[in-house]
Order: structure tokens, then C-alpha cells, then sequence
């Protein structure tokens, strides 16, 4: 988590006509030249689009997840069950693939609602000089409670619910993506472009959606790629923690909590979602590092 919040930092550094140029280069069917220059990015986006297929095909094709066989209890992996069988004889494979759906699910609602709410109170706040203490003291007074305590707390009121977990989750996540907001906002305000744009006239919601919003998309995309990996470690740790989504449901978090029982006599039951969840981690993370690196003024002036 420390690692994907002090990343936030650099985001502010992103050029938007990096961005700009990229989306102009895919309307003239140019993008595929930018992932060929940036080869991470199409590795990440090929490992994230794996994950949603297994995610979309796995509760098609593999026996349903919550059946039980005793008389297969903790077996270990063979060609009948490729992962193996838990301590109540379910199969590891359906319930670590379908565990795939809930992590991507609350990813991508964190991710969205908190890209929404962030950029709101970020641009309110980077460009309303009386809104900005407000704001930003109720942000840092959020930011200093512990995310993960501040999210079990809220998870002690709400109940456990996978909707629960991204309310709270997304409660966590919001101050960071304005801080990072307002800071692009705080230097953009000051552009001779927008001030001329006030000269003229023009009324605040155009001047925000039109001249402001288009030039931080950049750094947001960015920023909301570290949400998406954050929101998946807090969704695990507090299923793991029992305090995230019901352990009738097929989470990683919960299979964690339920084979560190098991470790020595059935690693397997831990070992495969643990490996699942730190491959998607990882590559969200890495396509993350891969777009801020691309969007990076100062690393491209360095490859040209």
C-alpha cells in the first residue's frame, strides 16, 4: 500500500500532450505503433484481458465452486482436480478462478468511483481557492486514519457485503486520487490559456470540463491504475481478516484465510489464489509504471 500511494506522487509529472498524441495516434490507426514502442503496455493489457476471459468463461466451464464432497477432501493436485480440493472437498481451480470475478468486480467499481468522486473534489478544490482548505483538511484528516482500519471500521457499520467493501474501500481511496487532482488543477489555473478563458467570460463548469478536465486525463489515467491494485490487496486483506466479503463466496482473501490452516498439511488450498492474486497485482502495477513511463515528458525527451 505504501508503495502504490508514494507512486501517486509521480503522476503529476505526465504530460497530457503525451496523451493527446496517443489518442490522436489511435484514431489514425497509429495505436498499435504505440504499444510496438512501448511493448510492456501490450504485455500488460494481453495478462489483464487473460484475467477477465477466465474471469467471464470460468463460471460457464467449471463445476459450480460451493459443492461439496467430503469423500474428496483435501486431495492433492492431479489430473482430476488441477488445483486440488479444499478441507470440505471443493475444487481449488472453480473457486480460484471464480474468485477472479469478485477481485476484477471490485477493482474496476473502486476504480470508477473513485476516479469520479477524486476528480470532483480534486478540481473543486485545486480551482476554488475557499473550497480548497475545506476540502483538503477533511482529505488529510481521512488520509491519516490507516486505510485498511479505517476500511475494517466501516465494514463493522455496513455489514459484509462485496458492495460493503467498495463503498469502504472506495472511502479510503478518494483522497488520494484528489490530492493528485488538485495538484494538476493548482498549476493548470494559472495558464495564461485559462485566464484568458476567464477574461472572456466563459462560465466555470465549460472552463472545467472543456480546458481543464482533457489536460489532467493523463495523470488520472495513471493514478486510477494504482487504485485498481490497491482495491484488490484491501478486498483480499479484509476477506482474509473476515471482515470483507462473506466466506459463502469464492474471494481469494477468503481461500488465504481458510488454508493458512492447512499449510502444512495442504499448501495447496493457500498457494494457488495467493499466486493468482499476486500475478494480477503485479501486472496491474507494472501496466501502471508502463503508462506513467510513456506519458512521462522528461523520460521521452530522454529516448528521443
Amino acid at each position: 500500500m505504501a508503495m502504490i500511494e508514494a507512486k501517486a506522487v509521480e503522476t503529476s509529472s505526465v504530460d497530457t500532450k503525451q496523451l493527446g498524441a496517443v489518442m490522436s495516434d489511435g484514431r489514425r490507426g497509429g495505436f498499435r505503433h504505440f504499444l510496438g514502442r512501448h511493448p510492456v503496455i501490450l504485455i500488460g493489457i494481453s495478462v489483464l484481458l487473460i484475467f477477465m476471459l477466465i474471469a467471464a468463461a470460468s463460471p460457464h466451464l467449471l463445476p459450480d465452486p460451493a459443492r461439496l464432497d467430503p469423500s474428496q477432501r483435501l486431495r492433492p493436485p492431479s489430473w482430476q482436480n488441477w488445483f486440488g480440493t479444499d478441507h470440505l472437498g471443493r475444487s481449488v481451480l472453480s473457486r480460484t478462478l471464480n474468485g477472479t470475478s469478485i477481485s476484477l468486480a471490485a477493482g474496476t467499481l473502486v476504480m470508477v468511483l473513485t476516479t469520479v468522486f477524486g476528480v470532483l473534489f480534486g478540481l473543486l478544490s485545486g480551482f476554488f481557492r475557499r473550497l480548497d482548505g475545506i476540502l483538503m483538511r477533511f482529505m488529510d484528516g481521512v488520509m491519516a486514519i490507516p486505510g485498511i482500519l479505517l476500511a475494517i471500521a466501516l465494514m463493522s457499520l455496513f455489514g459484509s457485503s462485496l458492495q460493503n467493501v467498495v463503498v469502504a474501500i472506495t472511502i479510503v481511496e478518494v483522497p488520494r486520487m484528489a490530492r493528485v487532482v488538485r495538484s494538476c488543477v493548482l498549476v493548470l489555473r494559472d495558464q495564461p490559456y485559462v485566464e484568458a478563458a476567464i477574461t472572456l467570460g466563459t462560465r466555470v463548469p465549460r472552463l472545467l470540463l472543456r480546458d481543464i478536465l482533457p489536460n489532467i486525463a493523463a495523470p488520472v489515467l495513471v493514478q486510477a491504475t494504482y487504485v485498481f491494485a490497491a482495491a484488490m490487496v484491501v478486498e483480499s486483506v479484509l476477506s482474509f481478516l473476515g471482515a470483507g466479503t462473506p466466506p459463502t463466496i469464492p474471494s481469494w482473501g477468503n481461500m488465504l484465510a481458510e488454508g493458512r490452516q492447512y499449510l502444512q498439511r495442504a499448501p495447496w488450498i493457500a498457494a494457488f489464489p495467493g499466486v493468482f492474486l499476486a500475478l494480477l497485482i503485479l501486472t496491474v502495477n507494472v501496466l501502471g509504471d508502463a503508462l506513467r513511463d510513456a506519458l512521462d515528458p522528461k523520460l521521452s525527451r530522454r529516448r528521443n
